[in-house]
């Protein structure tokens, strides 16, 4: 089995997309007008307005209530990618080392959505992600 993408749920496509376009620096793949992908070398992100609820089950999923999930990213250097982004976007955690040994910043979607940026610091978050 392959986890082939997480999928959020949208009141304004446009800003969430462009968003999520800023802060990997990958242009989104628009397959209709309400939906697109962010397709990173680990993992896509598919975006879908609030319309594309129906195409399930009507009122399955609610666009802007997520207090659970952390979209996360790994990048090289989370200080450099702090500082590109926080005037542009709303910061929830500036960097901080966690306890198991990543340097992570937080920061909101424009629909709420909590986005990590996290770089493996210690030695053995470094081998847990293949970074050395």
């Amino acid at each position: 089995m392959k986890l082939a993408s997480i999928r959020i749920i949208v009141r304004d496509i446009k800003a969430v997309v462009g968003f999520y376009e800023k802060v990997t620096g990958q242009k989104a793949e628009w397959l209709a007008p309400v939906f697109a992908e962010v397709v990173t070398p680990g993992a896509t992100l598919a975006i879908g307005s609030l319309e594309t609820v129906n195409l399930f089950k009507k009122d399955s999923l609610q666009a802007a209530a997520n207090q659970t999930a952390v979209i996360e990213f790994q990048v090289d250097d989370v200080q450099a990618e702090f500082e590109r982004l926080k005037h542009d976007v709303e910061v929830v955690l500036e960097p901080r080392m966690m306890p198991w040994g990543n340097l992570t910043t937080q920061f909101r979607d424009p629909e709420g959505t909590l986005v990590a940026l996290y770089t493996p610091i210690t030695d053995e978050a470094k081998q847990r992600f293949g970074s050395r």
